[in-house]
């Protein structure tokens, strides 16, 4: 009953003309005239047979009614008589042109911002497809992937110590760290630092075309360095990057004087969890303010170091390795071109919303990271009361 009341058909006064005279005529094919027929008597205006009377009286199954009902209610009286229903369009493909075109765009200079086109890019590009029109490359949830193991490579690693107790009280901090609920009177802001060589190249590299990759020259010509303070908070998706031509104590005490007054100049104290190695220290404040001043930047930090052969708990430190690869993986000429190119960068970051839904816990590294905690033996109490 139900599958009745959900495609009930109603004919008009024209189509109940047609399906008679389709019954009427000598050379009608016997499945058309019998599907008009099972039409007429499903028609709620006209004998309104239910499904089980239908079935029986053209010997059919519940299921074929069903479904010629449905065809009849979504696609009309033609595509209920049809032997088959017509096909569902296909997802459009791009075509040959469209697909040259494709081409052309993946062996063009890069998006601002980024170092190489990506299958990710290429995805969310549109083609022109003629008449105004444009099409998606592709899928980006289907296409946008591609096998990244590559066996023949050796990655360089930090590996921790085995057993140690002071690498395993290192570690729990920024891991408890890590877990507290987002407050924004006391953000996690992670920090990280990091140079690129500035390089250029002295003849012009000719472009990547069909069937071949771009071509550059051995030679280079460097033209020194460029120097970024990243402070990331990853549970707002917000940075702070600080551009410097070279990296002294001054520049530190200004990274951490931006975070303070300019990034979050609202919050109350900032917990800040600094990389092991890149980023600035507290001492350099005293180098480079008054005394009052360097006191008032580090009474409003809470700082809580990663452990050295930890880097990996730091959240910023995920975030650099993110903009290497998209953006600094390549010759960058010059300062400008460094500084435009991250600034790029980060905006797109910001636009996307980009956070970091930190997932490793303490309790999951007691139990993954079992072998660096130091085993315990128990020891007699050598302690007495008098």
């Amino acid at each position: 009953m139900g599958k009745e009341a959900k495609y009930i058909v109603r004919l008009t006064e024209e189509e109940r003309h047609t399906l008679q005279q389709l019954v009427a005529g000598p050379r009608v094919a016997r499945d058309k005239a019998l599907r008009a027929r099972m039409l007429l008597k499903a028609d709620v205006d006209g004998p309104n047979w239910p499904d089980q009377q239908i079935t029986e009286a053209f010997e059919v199954g519940v299921s074929t009614i069903h479904r010629l009902r449905q065809r009849f209610v979504e696609d009309g009286l033609d595509t209920a008589l049809a032997r088959q229903p017509p096909a569902r369009p296909k997802p459009r493909h791009l075509d040959g042109t469209q697909e040259a075109r494709l081409v052309a765009i993946a062996c063009s200079q890069a998006p601002e911002g980024r170092a190489s086109w990506t299958l990710r890019l290429l995805a969310d590009t549109r083609v022109e497809t003629g008449a105004g029109g444009c099409h998606r490359a592709g899928n980006r949830a289907a296409n946008a992937h591609k096998n990244a193991l590559k066996p023949w490579l050796k990655e360089p690693w930090v590996i921790p110590p085995e057993a140690n107790a002071a690498f395993v009280c290192a570690r729990e901090d920024p891991l408890a760290v890590s877990q507290r609920s987002y407050d924004a009177q006391r953000p996690l802001v992670c920090g990280d630092a990091g140079t690129t060589q500035l390089v250029q190249a002295i003849r012009t590299p000719l472009p990547a075309a069909a069937g071949r990759p771009e071509r550059i020259d051995d030679e280079s010509a460097r033209h020194g360095t460029g120097h970024l303070f990243l402070m990331f908070e990853p549970r707002a998706g917000r940075r702070a990057g600080l551009v410097t031509e070279r990296r002294t104590a001054v520049d530190d005490a200004e990274a951490i004087q931006h975070l303070v007054d300019v990034s979050d100049p609202r919050a109350a104290t900032i917990v800040l969890m600094p990389d092991n190695r890149n980023t600035p220290t507290r001492a350099s404040l005293d180098e480079a303010f008054l005394p009052e001043d360097a006191r008032r930047l580090i009474d409003q930090l809470e700082v809580h170091d990663t452990p050295k052969p930890g880097s990996g708990l730091n959240m910023a430190a995920i975030e650099w390795g993110v903009l290497r690869g998209q953006c600094l993986d390549r010759r960058i000429p010059d300062f400008p071109t460094f500084t435009s190119e991250v600034t790029a960068w980060q905006r797109a970051r910001h636009a996307a919303q980009v956070k970091v839904d930190w997932q490793f816990t303490t309790a999951d590294a007691r139990v993954k990271l079992k072998r660096l905690y130091p085993i315990l033996k128990p020891v007699k109490n050598k302690w007495t009361n008098y």
